[in-house]
């Protein structure tokens, strides 16, 4: 069983000394972690979503924080993989080269960068998303281990030269997808490599997504193995926040989670003010104005957490309390068949100060409550 955090590097307050600072923190709470007995941190990568996500170059994240630990994992995930916003070359060496001087710590997801909003920033078909990730993973694989490479598809062409560096890991690092959906799910069996459920659908959703994982495996033929080594593993998303105060947890927890949600349905349009996606066009007045309002409002001290449509919205059951809602929390997800357990609790809300204490919280009372069970 594994223990990691997951960053977006999420604001509420978008001007550029706000956002210097939380990039900032962010690096401060995955120094911590490592201290804290954490085993992994991974870093998404995101473009031109204000409020929701500012890591647009997470390597450079992670880089820092490589530098400032020792042992815990490097999780640079997801890298958009479609060739539009990153060559399959440009990736194998930034990734081989993070794993050099990380001293093998690097896993690697790929992502498929679904919003109108990056896809339109970089030219990005989203009908040739999932073959080009794909494409990439197979290139990945072999690519770090030849003196030479070339590669010549329909969609992507190599001519023979050297890639370097290497990485340290062989034959290389660990690899991954995004899930959200039960065909992702199944893709990453498929394809072998490990699954990065980042859904808030909680334990009962992990459990039956685990099923359609372990059924995939079960019956794969291996035809569609991007490498020769498969990666079976299963991580899921733990929204959390542990405070002595179980009641003020739950409060920051779900004002922070009703962030989130606002924030991606904001780009990707489908519910929750701002209802206008898409900067672009004759909507951008409108949509800016309504970005206003949304903002001065999660700026309150108590936003309220309403139900709608998608689970982001529900009332949650996540690990929002004291350190024994977490542990109970933690084991439903264990029991629901997660490898992993992917903590966030960096949403835009949420302040560095409570942060920190989540990682306490889960350094000293939830992590060795589950090392003291042998997982």
């Amino acid at each position: 069983m594994r223990f990691s955090l997951i960053f977006e590097a999420q604001m509420n307050d978008a001007s550029p000394a706000n956002e210097h600072r939380v990039l900032r923190n962010c690096v401060e709470q995955a120094v911590f972690a490592e201290e804290m007995g954490f085993d992994a941190i991974w870093a998404v990568e995101h473009h031109a979503l204000t409020w929701y996500s500012h890591m647009s170059a997470p390597e450079i994240f992670l880089s820092f924080v490589a530098a400032k630990t020792s042992r815990i994992r490097i999780g640079h995930g997801c890298v958009l993989m479609p060739f539009g916003f990153n060559h399959p070359v440009r990736v194998a060496e930034r990734i081989a080269m993070l794993d050099a001087l990380s001293g093998g710590r690097v896993e690697v997801g790929g992502g498929r960068g679904a919003t109108k909003q990056e896809t339109g920033l970089f030219g990005v078909d989203p009908a040739d998303t999932y073959a080009e990730v794909e494409e990439t993973l197979r290139i990945l694989s072999q690519i770090w281990r030849e003196e030479r490479f070339e590669w010549h598809t329909d969609r992507m062409d190599i001519p023979n030269r050297p890639i370097t560096p290497h990485p340290v890991q062989l034959p290389h690092p660990p690899m991954h997808i995004a899930c959200t959906k039960q065909d992702t799910v199944r893709l990453a069996a498929d394809m072998g490599v490990g699954a990065l459920v980042l859904g808030f659908g909680g334990p009962d959703e992990i459990a039956g997504l685990r099923k359609i994982y372990d059924d995939a495996i079960a019956t794969r033929t291996g035809e569609r193995f991007v490498s020769d080594h498969a990666n079976d593993h299963f991580a899921a998303l733990c929204p959390t926040i542990v405070l002595d105060d179980k009641d003020e947890a739950f409060r920051i927890g779900t004002r922070g989670q009703r962030f989130f949600a606002e924030a991606i349905h904001h780009w990707y349009g489908t519910g929750g003010p701002p209802e206008l996606a898409i900067e672009a066009g004759d909507n951008v007045a409108a949509m800016r104005r309504d970005a206003e309002l949304v903002v001065a409002k999660l700026h309150e001290m108590n936003v309220p957490v309403t139900p709608a449509a998608t689970g982001l919205y529900a009332p949650p059951e996540h690990a929002y309390g004291d350190w024994r809602t977490a542990i109970e929390y933690a084991e439903r997800l264990v029991d629901a068949g997660a490898d992993e357990i992917l903590c966030l609790s960096q949403m835009g809300t949420v302040s560095h100060e409570a942060g920190l204490e989540t990682i306490r919280q889960w350094g000293t009372k939830v992590i060795p409550h589950f090392r003291a069970k042998g997982l």
